[in-house]
């Protein structure tokens, strides 16, 4: 490994997160990592182990976040033991699909505690666990054209990341994809239901309607799950709800009147409400069989 690489901290080691790191090490990347539980399978790897986030803070030049959401980001943060508090010059990078104006306010927030040397990047992804392990995510950027460019370099391994504008863009993008997978998911569900109620083979149906416009990428990937019902999660349904909430917040702000977008909210939110948003999202079938 090349001394004068840059070292990129991960914290949020979870389905999306340690295969992120994997593919990082895997890549040659000097990579820091902490959680609550040890990981010595990333250890093994090449990851260097931190036992606290301001280990973390301290030793990297960057540290990816991928976290559920900014209250999180906020409890690794600060205190004693928080990123920052041994931080020097750093790039906090999130991957949470979050507010962008959360986002914005964060950044002003730490900038102005730390004299700038403190900064915020969104990087939210899309892609799922599979495209994790991969190395095939979408990863959506903003940030300043400097941040931006470090962001793009660590990122690399992990898939495709492009710079969208200012600080919060990857977050509006993000909304936007979580707009286009739930309107997906949730028609895959109904859509399954009433085939299967009309007596098709719900294999055969999906089979032949990937190969043609219905076809996806989430289709693809959530074929299985939604022809056997088994709906372990690999990206759990309750999510969609703060995801769409997001995107609410965007429509409000840009004046748009949308028409899908309370449709979804409302659905995954009933969705949620019935116990069903710890499983997969692909769960819609499950709940369009009940409702």
């Amino acid at each position: 490994m090349d001394p004068q690489q840059p070292t990129i901290g991960v914290l949020g080691l979870g389905a999306m997160g340690a295969p992120m790191t994997r593919r990082l090490l895997e890549a040659g990347k000097h990579v820091v990592i902490s959680s609550r539980r040890e990981k010595p399978d990333l250890v093994t790897a090449g990851a260097t182990w931190a036992s606290t986030p301001r280990e973390v803070g301290a030793a990297a030049d960057a540290v990816l976040l991928m976290l559920p959401d900014l209250p999180e980001v906020e409890e690794v943060l600060d205190g004693p033991d928080g990123l920052l508090a041994e931080a020097g010059d750093l790039l906090v990078m999130i991957g949470s699909t979050s507010s962008a104006t959360g986002v914005r306010e964060l950044d002003q927030r730490l900038r102005a505690a730390s004299g700038d040397r403190v900064r915020v990047l969104d990087c939210p992804v899309s892609g799922g666990q599979d495209g994790a392990e991969a190395g095939t995510l979408s990863i959506m950027v903003g940030g300043t054209e400097e941040d931006a460019a470090l962001a793009g370099e660590l990122l690399a391994p992990c898939g495709n990341p492009v710079h969208l504008g200012p600080l919060g863009a990857g977050e509006v993008a993000k909304a936007c994809n979580q707009m286009v997978v739930a309107a997906t998911i949730l028609a895959i569900g109904e859509a399954s239901v009433l085939a299967e109620r009309s007596g098709l083979d719900l294999e055969q149906m999906w089979t032949l309607l990937g190969g043609g416009y219905a076809g996806s990428t989430l289709l693809r990937s959530r074929h299985r799950k939604v022809v056997d019902g088994e709906y372990s999660a690999s990206g759990m349904a309750k999510y969609m709800v703060k995801d769409l909430t997001f995107a609410t917040d965007v429509a409000e702000v840009t004046g748009t009147n949308a028409a899908l977008l309370p449709a979804l909210r409302a659905a995954f939110t009933e969705l949620v409400e019935n116990g069903l948003g710890d499983l997969d999202m692909s769960v819609t079938r499950k709940f369009v069989e009940e409702r």
